[in-house]
């Protein structure tokens, strides 16, 4: 198989934190690409209309798209046990969403930024999706932190990679303040070998 990579994103982070995790990261070979937005990898668009990344190519059926398709895919393939299926299983799905969509956000706020002239930015925009990052993260804070100090499920690997892209990308804006709990959850978690290896490059 083969994963449509790119080091700097954290959809793709999930997907081979999860690798490494299940120790299973010589079955998966990664394809680094250069793609944005504005400039699709040609061979990605061929795999993948949308032109996103992750995107799996199996050699047994139809390429996969979209990091929480690709995270079940293997997680069910390597029996890997990261999404419950006792009363947990919603929670850990829940909070999959939610690292999703603080990444979506995150994630639009950079491109903002990086891809458009200044004297088009919208500051409001960008606003706009750091509140969005901001309520998720203190809900994190306020109500996750028993699930995210559990058993290792792919809700937490979702959550410590938003976090982790907030840092990378957005690191002035300071997340911890005010979420200590979600802070110290973090430092420990981020202190796993499998997010180690995973770091994006120096932005």
């Amino acid at each position: 198989m083969r994963l449509f990579h790119s080091p700097a994103s954290p959809f793709v982070r999930k997907v081979v934190v999860l690798l490494h995790e299940l120790d299973k990261t010589g079955e998966v070979a990664l394809d680094l690409i250069q793609t944005t937005a504005f400039a699709s990898d040609a061979a990605l668009m061929a795999s993948n209309p949308l032109a996103k990344i992750p995107a799996l190519v199996r050699p047994d059926g139809i390429t996969l798209y979209d990091s929480r398709v690709i995270c079940q895919y293997l997680n069910d393939r390597f029996q890997g046990g990261l999404y419950p299926q006792d009363t947990r299983k919603w929670e850990t799905l829940t909070l999959e969403a939610t690292a999703d969509g603080i990444m979506d956000s995150a994630v639009s706020m950079a491109y903002e930024v990086r891809l458009r002239p200044q004297e088009q930015q919208s500051q409001d925009w960008i606003e706009a999706q750091w509140a969005k990052v901001s309520r998720a993260i203190g809900s994190l804070n306020e109500r996750w932190i028993s699930h995210l100090s559990g058993p290792l499920d792919m809700g937490q690997i979702g959550i410590a990679c938003a976090l982790g892209y907030v840092d990378f990308r957005h690191g002035a804006r300071n997340w911890r303040d005010g979420n200590d709990a979600l802070a110290k959850w973090y430092a420990e978690f981020d202190s796993r070998p499998s997010m180690q290896a995973t770091r994006p490059p120096a932005a």
